[in-house]
């Protein structure tokens, strides 16, 4: 089968090219999927340099996401020709990954494709997707509403931003967005941002220890300085997620929003997430909250394209989400 393979060199040096491997065997309690579509992220690019925070085994193959078909299996959860998915856990880190015509995974990570939408649709979510669905959970689940104010989205452009700015926007939301990206403005607002923020203006804005109250809720997908500085505009009682460290994994910021307006920071995890509450995440995408601008944040790539996207990625000129047809 072909997959997307990177290898590790006796100088320590990495390199990565489409291969022809032997498809995986199936071993006890397994799901070989035969893959359809994969996405890729932010860490697939980390994968693919070697980043010993993602992956430690070589030669591996990139791709934390895939949907397919049952292809075979031991498990009695699932039969053959079943429409699934698996993101998170390990594929991808040490697991070999989406990137590839078949993959083998633990049944345990196994979800279904819920009805309504298709596998290119659930990969264009990914775990970008999921990451915002439960993102903008929690900030619903803290009793954030449409009425309350505007939210904020960092990283408005990538992958998890996009889609959130998406979502927020169509279940009433008023969505502020934070970009570093100003040729990207005019597309937050197609796909749904009432206003849009440069990122230097806004850490530039932010210089005292808080700031006018304004936003209900905070979507942050960068850390450091932006969303130290975003907790300072949180109205009170409101609510800020953080899901990534593209900015800094760093958080220098101080306690007043937290004692004197009762702020809460809770942190967004896609990996180990429970599998009944991912489940439940995709069927929201898959119903209520699949957004119809899911088509103008979409690039699909082939294999081939994988590693010249990877350097968009690493550059930070990446915009929307890709997703990879196998």
């Amino acid at each position: 089968m072909k997959a997307f393979v990177v290898e590790k060199s006796e100088d320590k040096t990495f390199s990565s090219s489409i291969q022809e491997v032997l498809v995986p065997q199936c071993g006890e309690d397994d799901v070989v999927i035969k893959a359809t579509y994969s996405s890729l992220n932010y860490k697939d690019a980390l994968s693919s340099i070697g980043n010993p925070g993602v992956t430690r085994k070589f030669p591996h193959v990139t791709g934390i996401d895939v949907a397919g078909v049952v292809h075979e299996t031991t498990s009695d959860a699932f039969t053959v020709g079943e429409k699934v998915l698996v993101t998170g856990y390990d594929l991808g880190m040490d697991t070999d990954g989406g990137h590839a015509e078949f993959v083998k995974v633990p049944a345990s990570w196994v979800a279904r494709v819920p009805m309504g939408i298709t596998d290119k649709d659930i990969m264009t979510f990914g775990t970008a997707g999921l990451t915002a669905a439960l993102s903008i959970n929690e900030l619903i689940n803290n009793g954030v509403k449409p009425e309350d104010g505007e939210v904020l989205v960092t990283g408005a452009t990538g992958g998890v931003g996009s889609i959130a700015v998406s979502i927020l926007s169509k279940i009433g939301f008023n969505v502020v967005a934070v970009s570093g990206k100003q040729t990207q403005i005019e597309y937050l607002k197609q796909i749904g941002a009432t206003e849009v923020i440069l990122r230097q203006a806004f850490n530039e804005d932010a210089k005292k220890p808080m700031m006018a109250e304004r936003y209900a809720g905070v979507v942050d997908t960068v850390g450091g300085d932006i969303l130290a500085n975003a907790l300072k505009y949180i109205k009170y009682d409101g609510v800020a997620t953080c899901c990534g460290l593209t900015a800094s994994h760093e958080l220098n910021t101080n306690v007043f929003p937290f004692i004197l307006r009762g702020v809460r920071l809770i942190g967004i995890d896609s990996v180990e997430c429970k599998l009944d509450k991912k489940q439940a995440a995709w069927d929201k995408l898959a119903d209520e909250w699949k957004v119809e601008t899911l088509a103008s944040i979409t690039n699909e790539i082939a294999l081939e394209d994988i590693k010249a996207t990877y350097q968009l990625m690493l550059e930070g000129q990446s915009v929307g989400r890709y997703v990879v047809k196998i």
